[in-house]
């Protein structure tokens, strides 16, 4: 039996090349490269925020949350703030770690080998560092609600349903890997 095929609705995407100049691997691989150092910028810029507050003579600030019926203001000390850049260091360099995984998978792509040991051990990095990372938000988002005293809603566990989902897909992957780094092996022994 034969599979009918659906008409187009007009919408033509343009066939890319897995390989060589402009292929998805080399859009990705500019693409990714652009995160990275971005997010590296991020990084130095809240690291110096931290450093520059961390020496300046400041007493308790106010912070204002506000909503539709007014808004509230909140002191907040030295110790707050510098817990907020120091989360957002963290943020910023788990998904720059993050970035320079995934930059060398691509650069084993376009070598032709990408189910090498390497690439599954980088998986696994990518997997904790992204489960570290979110679950590392989440409590700083829990804690920014407490601080907000009732301004805020505190994330609840249902938030954490989707990144555990991404992150369960990275392990699979780095599994799909290894089974791919292992069948060539195999391959290369019996030729």
């Amino acid at each position: 039996m034969r599979i009918p095929k659906t008409p187009l609705i007009g919408i033509r995407v343009p066939a890319l090349r897995a390989m060589g100049p402009g292929s998805m691997s080399s859009i990705l691989n500019v693409a990714l490269g652009v995160a990275y150092w971005l997010t590296i910028a991020l990084m130095i810029v809240m690291a110096a925020a931290f450093v520059i507050t961390l020496f300046l003579p400041m007493g308790p600030t106010g912070l204002i949350f506000s909503d539709e019926s007014g808004g509230t203001e909140i002191p907040v000390s030295r110790a707050y703030i510098l817990f907020g850049f120091g989360a957002f260091v963290g943020y910023f360099g788990g998904f720059a770690l993050i970035l320079r995984q995934l930059r060398r998978i691509i650069l084993s792509l376009h070598i032709g080998d990408p189910f090498q040991p390497a690439n599954v051990s980088r998986l696994k990095q990518i997997g904790l560092t992204l489960a570290t990372v979110t679950g590392g938000a989440w409590i700083g988002q829990t804690l920014v609600a407490r601080l907000a005293r009732g301004e805020m809603d505190a994330p609840g566990l249902f938030d954490l349903v989707t990144p555990a989902f991404s992150v369960l897909v990275v392990f699979v992957l780095a599994e799909v890997f290894r089974e791919g780094a292992r069948l060539r092996r195999e391959s290369e022994l019996t030729i």
